[in-house]
């Protein structure tokens, strides 16, 4: 990993160093822009296309059903099923806390205003398949859609070599109530979902996060059709914070957790003590060849990087312009540090919540907003797949107490209609 010193760096410095993701000779997009067209044209037909050039696999239909999901979750063993159960429990008992109904509030005298939650109908849901298959990441989407009370679910990943799923997105698929899983994945699932196919029904949301094809289809999607999106959620990334009193063991297994995502993953150690950080990189010469996916990882670690700074402060300003998906506080005083962050998606605090935690079981939704995107967005949540309408209620007390200042403020903008519909209320 490289290092840098936080006093050697210019605001130019920073800003350039908290990129990441960019396309700037627009690949990515003109690869996508491709794909959206084609599925637009072809529909059905483009995804059988797709799904034998970037799977490798000959699909005879584009879902399975839930005969076919309840086979496939038979081969989930009982101590798997118990931990899927569990954080079902944990995700769904965080997420039903936030389906609030607010009180109404009688602004003046006969005029009463009020907001009520109704469920968006048609939401679709992305599974990433890529180099890990995610059931964690279905829990994620479909628990909250399932309480907010969306009429229909939609969930689109890429297929395995086998042309199915695997087990355990079988079992969560049929815990959430779930009997159908459409077979296609990255930017044409998404073109899917938002043009609808003859397999696949047009959504209203997309959710869901992916690779930087399908984090830019998501983005074209947003602002040329009628589908929103739940966030821009591309490649995963943490950056930890730490001081003397973090453990290097920890914070190396946190950052290689991240790491072993993507190669496009990022992970990043920003700390005041020079120690930390030369431990920090002898445990992760320890702990990356044993892994399982070390190639992976050691390529994101590549991309990876270490800032020393001076104190926590300053430590908190980069995280702040880096605005991370994850943020780690690896310091046993971390209750100085939380209210300084302002830009996250998530935070994990001390030094014995591990991000993994937030990722299965913990509660807490793990589809978050990354590159920077944390400036402006919240993780998922009940409220992404809810609308919240006003009303109002105006009594024969209440035109007469607003009507006069309505009236006054219409004329002054020159809008007689509107005063004039007033007007014909207090004459009355």
């Amino acid at each position: 990993m490289k290092t840098y010193n936080y006093s050697d760096l210019s605001k130019a410095d920073i800003s350039k160093l908290v990129q990441r993701n960019v396309d700037p000779a627009n690949h990515v997009r003109d690869a996508v822009e491709d794909i959206l067209a084609h599925v637009k044209l072809h529909g059905d037909t483009a995804l059988y296309d797709y799904a034998l050039k970037f799977e490798q696999v000959v699909l005879d239909k584009l879902y399975l059903n839930k005969e076919e999901l309840t086979l496939l979750a038979e081969g989930v063993s009982p101590e798997q099923k118990t931990a899927l159960n569990t954080a079902y429990k944990n995700i769904y008992a965080f997420h039903q806390t936030q389906l609030k109904i607010e009180e109404k509030v009688e602004t003046m005298p006969g005029v009463t205003c009020w907001r009520e939650l109704r469920a968006i109908e048609k939401v679709g849901l992305y599974i990433p398949g890529g180099t890990a298959v995610l059931p964690s990441t279905l829990l994620m989407l479909g628990i909250p859609a399932r309480i907010a009370g969306c009429r229909e679910v939609v969930v689109c990943m890429p297929p395995q070599k086998d042309g199915k799923v695997n087990p355990y997105i079988a079992y969560v698929a049929l815990l959430l109530g779930i009997d159908k899983i459409y077979l296609a994945g990255g930017a044409q699932a998404i073109g899917a979902m938002a043009y609808g196919t003859d397999a696949i029904p047009k959504t209203d949301k997309i959710f869901g996060p992916g690779n930087q094809y399908v984090t830019k289809a998501k983005t074209i999607i947003q602002s040329t059709t009628t589908t929103a999106i739940d966030m821009p959620a591309g490649p995963s990334e943490v950056l930890v914070i730490a001081d003397e009193t973090a453990n290097p063991i920890y914070i190396a297994a946190d950052l290689l957790a991240q790491a072993e995502h993507g190669v496009d993953s990022q992970a990043v150690l920003v700390t005041n003590s020079a120690n930390i950080a030369q431990q920090t990189i002898d445990e992760l010469n320890k702990q990356l060849p044993v892994l399982p996916r070390a190639e992976i990882a050691a390529k994101a670690i590549e991309n990876s990087y270490i800032v020393i700074t001076s104190n926590l402060d300053e430590a908190m300003n980069f995280s702040n312009e880096y605005a991370p998906e994850h943020l780690i506080l690896a310091t046993e005083n971390w209750q100085q540090l939380t209210p300084q962050i302002i830009n996250a998606g998530s935070v994990f605090l001390g030094n014995l919540t591990p991000e993994s935690a937030g990722d299965y079981a913990s509660g807490t939704n793990h589809t978050l907003p990354t590159s920077s995107y944390a400036k402006a967005y919240s993780g998922v949540s009940v409220d992404s797949f809810v609308k919240k309408i006003t009303f109002q209620h105006i009594s024969p007390e209440g035109i007469k107490n607003i009507g006069p200042t309505v009236e006054v403020l219409a004329e002054l903008e020159g809008l007689v209609a509107h005063k004039n519909a007033v007007t014909t209320r207090l004459k009355k």
